[in-house]
């Protein structure tokens, strides 16, 4: 081949690895806390399908991750809060976690189930959680890195620590002083340096919505990447969009603590389609077609001209009906698919087309809905209802929710029904002190849907409440143990 030909096929060949490098760094966080999840096997050719090959999930459940053996989906496996203290005690402990949700899907060094980081914690120094977590949380991470080494995959399995974007400390305006929370500054410093020995990227979470939220000078077309968005400046930059400016927020953090060149992972980042005011299908598609649009541009940020995030992962893959709503009724809502596996709109994710691709075959109870029976009497329907939301989700009736303007009393049956789907359709669960009544007809109304839930079986039923009690169980231990 002449010389010339030579040099262009090596051009073209590095263009290309490179693109391909940059659209293959989005990938999705998938949650399971969900009272009635779709099942793993179905997830993963929901995954497949979309050609969504990176995942990110919050613990190591057994059925998820045997799900995705032989998959090539590259995977980040979590390490909830509550197993800090004993991670970080236990070196045997942090020996026996890596056997049993790592090693044992890597066989001999091998990637059957391709894991690439082990995320210690999930945002730990986050504010609501106060100081609880650091103690421990440097002790666990070097512990699980011993448990890598001894185990032979260091060199292909990472350590990180998922940090939350309220571990810094500004104001948004004109100047360029980032730094972390005095509370985390220390732990932070020991992180940075764990993290910079190994080369393992940071892990944080950018959430323009939550800092729209938050922020009254951060504006929706700000946030929304719009054209017609008022410009901030920061750091003697000029910023068109908030991700942009939160973006490097880190970078000033992160380049202040004496680490300018760190890689920076994007571990949460999304839009809610419910339970809150601008939280919509349509602006949910909107920021996610723009930020991966931005994202696949290569033109990065005023701080980091032409180097987008290393990878940036998508909250998240599915809704979840059991999320924890402290920080508003919205965090039930992110996922880019109902909880059944609908798309909830369009968007090229890598797939190479604006539709996303829907699970298929997804097994559902009966077609039968529970809702306030009119021909009683209704005065106490509304005590009825608040107890039965408090047992089930009725976010989506939250002021700006989906089924917020549906009238009274509609309201009370969609409260009803959501007891009802919960419970497995189980006839006394329809009963609310003889103000229920089951019907086959299907009671959902303009954008307001009355959902049915997804079939589980009885053994998956029993693993899902097993594990999450595990969960529980150790978090109430372990506040225990600080309330001493």
């Amino acid at each position: 081949m002449p010389p010339i030909s030579c040099l262009l096929l090596l051009t073209f060949l590095i263009t290309t690895s490179t693109l391909g490098c940059v659209v293959g760094a989005v990938g999705v966080n998938w949650g399971t806390m969900a009272s009635h999840p779709l099942p793993p096997v179905k997830v993963v050719k929901l995954l497949k399908s979309n050609n969504i090959n990176k995942v990110k999930l919050f613990d190591a459940n057994s059925d998820v991750l045997q799900s995705l053996s032989g998959s090539n989906i590259a995977v980040t496996v979590g390490i909830p809060n509550a197993m800090l203290r004993s991670l970080n005690s236990s070196k045997k402990a942090a020996d026996s976690w890596v056997h049993d949700n790592v090693t044992r899907y890597m066989p001999n060094g091998g990637s059957v189930t391709r894991i690439e980081y082990v995320a210690v914690g999930d945002e730990p120094f986050h504010k609501s959680y106060g100081e609880q977590f650091h103690p421990f949380l440097i002790g666990a991470a070097m512990n699980i890195q011993a448990a890598l080494k001894k185990a032979k995959l260091d060199s292909k399995v990472k350590v990180v620590v998922p940090c939350s974007f309220d571990s810094f400390e500004t104001g948004f305006n004109t100047s360029s002083e980032v730094h972390f929370r005095p509370d985390v500054n220390k732990t932070m410093t020991e992180l940075l340096m764990f993290l910079g020995k190994l080369g393992s990227p940071f892990f944080v979470t950018i959430s323009p919505f939550i800092t729209h939220l938050e922020t009254k000078n951060i504006s929706l077309d700000f946030s929304l990447f719009r054209e017609t968005a008022r410009p901030h400046n920061f750091s003697h930059k000029t910023y068109k969009n908030s991700f942009d400016l939160s973006y490097d927020t880190v970078v000033t953090a992160l380049s202040s603590a004496g680490y300018p060149n760190m890689d920076i992972v994007v571990a949460k980042i999304g839009w809610p389609t419910d339970g809150a005011a601008n939280a919509s299908s349509n602006l949910a598609e909107t920021f996610i077609k723009r930020l991966i649009n931005h994202l696949r541009s290569n033109l990065g940020t005023p701080l980091r001209p032409h180097k987008p995030p290393l990878e940036t992962y998508i909250l998240s893959l599915l809704d979840e009906d059991q999320r924890i709503i402290a920080s508003g009724n919205f965090e039930r809502h992110w996922g880019l698919f109902t909880f059944d596996g609908q798309a909830k709109y369009h968007v090229d994710l890598g797939q190479g087309s604006s539709s996303l691709v829907n699970a298929q075959n997804v097994e559902y109870l009966s077609s039968k809905w529970c809702v306030v029976n009119n021909n009683k009497d209704l005065s106490n329907a509304t005590a009825s209802a608040l107890e039965a939301c408090a047992n089930a989700d009725c976010t989506a009736l939250s002021p700006g929710g989906s089924c917020f303007n549906i009238s009274w009393p509609s309201n009370i049956s969609y409260a009803f029904n959501s007891y009802y789907q919960q419970h497995d359709q189980r006839a006394e669960s329809c009963d609310f002190a003889g103000l229920g009544l089951i019907t086959t007809v299907d009671p959902s109304m303009d954008h307001c849907r009355f959902p049915i839930e997804i079939r589980i079986s009885h053994a998956e039923f029993h693993r899902l409440c097993n594990f999450q009690w595990l969960i529980f169980l150790l978090t109430t231990l372990l506040a225990a143990a600080f309330a001493v």
